[in-house]
């Protein structure tokens, strides 16, 4: 198998592959190895050499065979280092698999590498004083969104067809809307959490994947629920839906017109294949969610104190220590302002979803950023000064962390200048198996499979 070969499969396709004997486990694995080194000296994309082996896995699991990535995130795979994006915590080493991880083991998947991410995972735009920028295969000048953005540079270049990523503000779907990929991010409890890991999100987070096509994400699902969704589900007509439209950022900032046309021509759509639209939208107050995310601030900034205390505190970038200073400086107060705005932001969105099942709205407020437009290192923020700026780029995102409503971002737009635009599509809890047969009827509406970054494996 040649590499582009290997690249015009997804995971689904990869493994129907193996099954019938059409090509062995170590031909995949010598093509991702050669499509990974290939685009990777575009992207800088990995944290550094792929693994010499790849890691242990179950090789008669559902996606036995199908090359994987895991993200930077923390302590993930037992004996292999991590750094969090971090030069103050680099060369740490995990002692014991995360939950997530046992899963992916689990589920047969070749692990070779590990992908970049920002420092703590708390930055829409994977760049790092560690690692250098993450460039994105679309527009080799534009940031690929964070924090899964290695991840999503090289699902999107055809590296692999599937990547670990997980969510705390938005981290699966900002970069697969960069990246021009499918980005769910399940509901709260869905999947398991990562508790012992020096990002972990407060109950915020949500561990997944992102993948190019709607099968692959439904598949990617079923071996971390234990569920049949791709089996049985995916092609299930859910019926006439009430739809709700919503383009306007919750903070009220301005956002770019081809992100909000291409929300509205997916309402079209959705109006078209059978189900019912309106303009709506939940009262939400921004300072809320900001306020809100303070849980997963607090709990990774707490995580990284309790792991590193003999770390250089001067090898943390700039808002990494406005983080680890309100860690320290937080009160039972400052935690139950935090509690109290979650839950009132839920019964909100909850009160919404008692009108319509799904909420469409764009994923990101603004097409990909250059490089630098997001400056983590500048030591000039305080942490809700952070949060607002990251959402004045991103405004869509992070309010379904705090609520911990399942979301996903999907392909489906294109700007004049040829780069990805995601639009998010949400609905109410347990309903991720509705998320994804929606998303199915728009990846045959709207077809993106034809489309392909500049860097892509050849």
């Amino acid at each position: 198998m040649l590499p582009h070969e290997y690249a015009s499969f997804d995971a689904v396709g990869l493994r129907e592959l193996l099954e019938t004997g059409e090509v062995s486990a170590p031909e995949v694995e010598a093509a991702a190895r050669a499509a990974l080194l290939e685009v990777n000296p575009h992207l800088n994309a990995l944290t550094g050499a792929l693994f010499d082996e790849p890691l242990d896995s179950n090789p008669a699991g559902a996606l036995a065979g199908v090359p994987f990535l895991i993200k930077d995130s923390g302590p993930v795979a037992r004996g292999i280092g991590f750094a969090a994006g971090s030069r103050a915590i680099n060369g740490a080493v995990a002692e014991s698999d995360s939950p997530i991880m046992a899963l992916f083991r689990a589920a047969g998947f070749v692990t070779l590498g590990q992908t970049a991410a920002p420092e703590l995972s708390l930055s829409f735009a994977t760049e790092s004083r560690l690692r250098g920028v993450t460039r994105n295969p679309w527009a080799l000048g534009r940031g690929v969104g964070g924090s899964s953005g290695g991840a999503a540079a090289l699902v999107a270049a055809g590296a692999v067809t599937v990547a670990h990523a997980n969510d705390g503000a938005g981290s699966i779907r900002v970069p697969a809307s960069a990246c021009g990929l499918v980005g769910l991010k399940p509901g709260r409890g869905v999947t398991p959490s990562a508790p012992r890991s020096v990002t972990a999100g407060g109950g915020l987070s949500a561990e997944f994947a992102v993948a190019r096509t709607i099968r692959d994400a439904a598949a990617v699902f079923d071996v971390l629920t234990d569920g049949a969704l791709f089996s049985t589900n995916m092609s299930k007509n859910p019926g006439p839906l009430r739809v709700a439209l919503a383009t306007a950022a919750w903070s009220g900032i301005p956002v770019e017109p081809q992100v909000m046309a291409a929300a509205e021509s997916v309402a079209q759509t959705l109006q078209w294949i059978g189900h019912f639209v309106d303009r709506a939208t939940p009262s939400i107050d921004a300072d809320l969610i900001v306020e809100g995310e303070m849980l997963a601030i607090v709990n990774a900034g707490r995580a990284v104190l309790a792991a590193s205390r003999r770390a250089d505190p001067g090898l943390f970038e700039g808002v990494s220590r406005a983080v680890l200073r309100e860690a320290r400086a937080t009160t039972d107060t400052d935690i139950a302002a935090a509690v109290a705005a979650q839950g009132s932001l839920t019964r909100t969105v909850d009160e919404f979803f008692a009108d319509h099942e799904l909420l469409v709205t764009p994923t990101l407020g603004q097409l990909p950023a250059p490089h630098g437009t997001l400056d983590y290192d500048n030591t000039d923020y305080t942490v809700r000064g952070w949060l607002s700026r990251m959402f004045e780029y991103g405004p869509f995102t992070a309010l379904f962390n705090v609520t911990g409503h399942p979301a996903i971002s999907l392909p489906l737009g294109e700007s004049r200048e040829g780069l990805p635009i995601g639009v998010q599509v949400i609905a109410a809890h347990g309903r991720e198996s509705l998320l994804l047969q929606v998303a199915a009827q728009l990846e045959q509406a709207m077809p993106w499979a034809g489309r392909q970054p500049s860097v892509f494996v050849d």
